[in-house]
């Protein structure tokens, strides 16, 4: 791994793909960066997962006035929007770099990325993301698929002075910048997770082929705060639904992957307990949950063990 910046002799192709889903300001300021990057992209996708607030008709106008592509589908959450993006994109490419619509890739992040591209067992390189100022991090540098009482998530960046580019086994769908080689090797996302863990399960199929991926604290992006004003009851509430395809993945996830009994179903199960015991103790007088949230949670469960994927 080379820690220049100088720019290849050879002209990197790069695609980007963007998933959008009913946030139409981000959305403008998401094409806006990409389109500022100085190393000119040959291909900008967005996938609009059946937004309603404008966004459709804006995008449509780009494509005709700026050469956007863009593919209007049902909402199949961020995991089908990426299924789709990558497998439109992977056709003409080196690289295919991968964002949700609430980052925001400042000037020279393309470039910084790809200054770290020449060797061809890289498989993917991630970006350092920024919220408010400080770092945002939840990429991690091992997967533990025997433990049941660990994380799958093992050697998280977080809290860690990071200076240099660090070899990484996981990262989020904030701005990777995926070989298309490795897709490849690999295929497609998975696009039954709907969201949650389908970032996680990518990158796991990735590292397992022998791609090497790398973390490149000098590549920015600046991240959009949410839910900062509201209370733990009412930013739980709103979050709440995405809950139980966190329980069902994250269940699917070690059931799938995991080596031993323990990390197939024991994982799994203290996972939906962090959220079923909260939920007995705070449902009588908070709105974060109520009871039939309880039922709900422990089939998310049932489902992931089982492994029935698909959109609730």
């Amino acid at each position: 791994m080379t820690n220049t910046e100088s720019v290849h002799s050879k002209k990197e192709i790069v695609k980007a793909v963007v998933v959008t889903y009913n946030r139409f300001t981000l959305l403008q300021r998401v094409i806006a960066c990409l389109k500022a990057q100085t190393h000119a992209l040959d291909g900008i996708i967005v996938i609009d997962n059946a937004s309603t607030d404008g966004t459709a008709d804006w995008l449509d106008q780009e494509a005709a006035e700026s050469g956007l592509t863009v593919i209007h589908q049902e909402n199949v959450g961020g995991s089908g929007g990426f299924w789709r993006g990558i497998s439109e994109a992977r056709t003409g490419a080196d690289w295919i770099w991968c964002m949700d619509d609430d980052v925001f890739p400042r000037p020279d992040c393309l470039q910084r990325l790809l200054a770290h591209a020449q060797d061809e067992g890289t498989g993917l390189l991630a970006p350092r993301r920024l919220m408010g100022g400080k770092v945002y991090t939840n990429d991690f540098t091992a997967y533990d698929l025997r433990h049941p009482f660990r994380s799958l998530r093992q050697g998280r960046l977080k809290g860690r002075d990071i200076s240099t580019p660090t070899e990484i086994a996981g990262t989020a769908f904030e701005g990777p910048l995926i070989r298309t080689e490795a897709v490849r090797q690999v295929g497609l996302p998975e696009k039954d997770l709907f969201i949650f863990c389908d970032d996680t399960e990518y990158c796991l199929r990735i590292h397992q082929a022998g791609f090497r991926l790398w973390y490149i604290p000098d590549a920015l992006m600046d991240k959009q705060e949410f839910f900062t004003d509201d209370s733990w009851a009412e930013r739980n509430r709103k979050k709440k639904w995405k809950r139980f395809y966190q329980v069902r993945n994250s269940a699917y996830l070690n059931h799938h992957y995991g080596q031993t009994f323990g990390a197939r179903y024991l994982r799994g199960l203290l996972n939906v307990a962090g959220y079923i015991l909260p939920a007995l103790f705070t449902a009588p007088f908070s709105k974060a949950w109520s009871w039939h949230d309880i039922p709900r949670l422990w089939q998310a469960y049932q489902d992931g063990i089982r492994e029935r994927l698909g959109k609730y």
